[in-house]
């Protein structure tokens, strides 16, 4: 019998899910989500943003069911006709 009631159990136990890795799911799970609200709020197709971008449409939707992980190339092509780009921004202090 598992000691886990619930996924989000599991998850957060850092025996399971390291804090890294907790922080990397977390990451593209928001990336991929805010792709496909992006693409979404546009009113396009995975098929127009294929042809917009470049990147075969099997591609995008790899990607966003979270059965690949992008390369930066890609993700910068798919984000570009979207009226996005990548950053790097300061990690916020955890105390």
């Amino acid at each position: 019998m598992s000691k886990y009631k619930t996924f989000d159990e599991m998850f957060n136990d850092d025996k399971m899910v390291s804090p890294e890795e907790r922080d990397q799911i977390n990451f593209q799970v928001d990336l991929i989500g805010k792709m496909i609200e992006a693409r979404e709020k546009k009113g396009l197709s995975q098929r127009e943003l294929a042809e917009l971008s470049g990147v075969k449409q099997p591609a995008i939707a790899r990607l966003e069911n979270m059965k690949s992980t992008p390369q930066i190339d890609t993700l910068l092509k798919i984000l570009a006709p979207l009226g996005y780009t990548l950053s790097i921004t300061p990690i916020e202090n955890k105390q």
